[in-house]
């Protein structure tokens, strides 16, 4: 998500282990980052310390791939601040979806998808400028 825009929601299948090569050649490469270069060509990508996001292989293809790649050494570990998605977005999500009793993980996708197309972008400008 940012201020001019937000990516689809990307599901990952039941059980399928997200492993660094996952990531980077489903999640990144196929899905992702061009959703984002959908927006544009300039963006900052930020990720948290997870093991795949670390991984040396997604490291050096986020260098190349990325136009503004925060190094890891950089990361600030567990940061509201600079982590809007974690600490407000998906909090009004869950208290969306969670507003009556979901039967299964179809359902929880459906309407995980609904709310999220439905989230006002004004309320992620608000959480990227916070």
């Amino acid at each position: 998500m940012s201020a001019v825009g937000r990516t689809n929601l990307r599901f990952v299948d039941p059980g399928v282990k997200v492993n660094g090569q996952y990531y980077r050649d489903t999640l990144l490469t196929r899905d992702l980052l061009p959703d984002i270069k959908q927006y544009s060509h300039y963006f900052t990508f930020q990720q948290d310390g997870s093991p795949e996001h670390q991984a040396r292989k997604t490291v050096k293809l986020l260098k190349v791939e990325t136009p503004d790649f925060i190094p890891l050494n950089l990361w600030p570990p567990d940061s509201p601040d600079l982590n809007p998605v974690d600490y407000k977005i998906w909090g009004l999500l869950q208290e969306r979806v969670y507003k009556t009793r979901i039967k299964d993980v179809d359902e929880l996708q459906r309407r995980t998808a609904k709310e999220w197309d439905n989230l006002d972008q004004r309320i992620i400008d608000k959480a990227v400028a916070d």
